[in-house]
């Protein structure tokens, strides 16, 4: 739920061309849960270095700062106010994607049904549909397709219409995840079931475990289904927020999601490094509110980012053909 920053690197007809692609089949990303036949010798990074380094970084924020890393190919695991919950902002984000991939799992939803856009339901910040005219269609894939990749607010508040917010928790419950909650759809607080819960934290709220954990599950395919987890994570792969862990990261893949308001930044990510890397950074309470590139929260997440990506090191590049 994001207000657009000043140089920002997508203009609005940019924005708007990306709703032409969604006439093209979305493929499953085959190499997203990957067999381990496939896979490199795992590497082990020095955790305990990068601990320090993670921490002096932190210590450094003016701010609250937790963060959730997991090294999937070896199980090292490092953290730091994990198990605190966070405001999400637009992250709670995946948490709806995944509910929705698991309701057409089910045969309760399809991905192609239709949603129409009425004027009531456009909201500002960040996402074309409010600029579209009322009574447009899309579909389910195209809603959620704009809800991760540009982070679409109205897109998002489509969904949960149809979905209902609740089943958003029931799903994150069954996954083991309490604390992942989303209380409203976006910028419409009076559709909060969850007042107390929504005016302290927002959109949504989850910690920095929580959040890991959703993004393991999907990388092991066990949030939904190989099928359903492998077509998400390549979803999440065409998010065009590069700001934070993707910034000094070399180029590196990932799949992730980012989210902001004024006072919180945060972003999850599932790196293809040497090793499947999940990494998840939160902010609260920002003393740097500013809406530019450079504010210290996104600076702080970015090198947090950098330090993983160099811990690990990118994959060799694939010999060329």
């Amino acid at each position: 739920m994001r207000r657009r920053a000043r140089g920002t690197r997508f203009t609005f007809l940019a924005r708007m061309a990306t709703i032409a692609t969604l006439i093209l089949p979305v493929t499953a990303c085959a190499q997203a849960t990957g067999s381990a036949a496939t896979r490199p010798t795992p590497v082990h990074a020095d955790t305990a270095t990068l601990r320090i380094i993670l921490d002096s970084i932190a210590d450094a924020h003016h701010g609250v700062l937790g963060y959730s890393v997991l090294d999937m190919d070896t199980g090292a695991r490092l953290s730091r106010r994990g198990d605190e919950t966070f405001p999400t902002a637009s992250l709670i984000k995946v948490a709806i994607l995944v509910t929705v991939y698991d309701l057409v799992s089910k045969g309760e939803l399809s991905l192609y049904d239709p949603l129409t856009v009425l004027k009531i339901d456009q909201v500002p910040g960040s996402g074309v549909i409010q600029y579209l005219h009322p009574g447009t269609l899309l579909t389910v894939h195209d809603a959620a397709w704009l809800m991760i990749t540009i982070s679409d607010n109205t897109a998002t508040n489509l969904l949960l219409d149809r979905i209902i917010i609740r089943r958003v928790w029931d799903k994150m419950e069954a996954l083991g995840l309490p604390h992942t909650k989303v209380h409203s759809k976006s910028f419409r607080r009076n559709s909060s079931v969850a007042m107390d819960s929504s005016v302290k934290y927002g959109l949504g709220v989850t910690t920095p475990n929580e959040m890991a954990h959703l993004f393991e599950l999907l990388a092991q395919g066990k949030a939904v289904n190989a099928k359903a987890d492998s077509e998400m994570l390549d979803i999440l792969e065409h998010t065009d927020s590069d700001l934070k862990l993707l910034r000094f990261a070399g180029g590196a893949r990932a799949a992730h999601k980012s989210g902001e308001t004024d006072q919180v930044r945060t972003e999850c990510a599932l790196y293809y490094l040497r090793n499947r890397v999940i990494t998840c950074v939160m902010t609260k309470e920002n003393k740097d509110v500013r809406w530019i590139v450079d504010n210290e929260p996104n600076l702080t997440i970015a090198r947090i980012g950098e330090a993983i990506v160099k811990a690990w090191g990118l994959p060799p590049a694939a010999p060329s053909q």
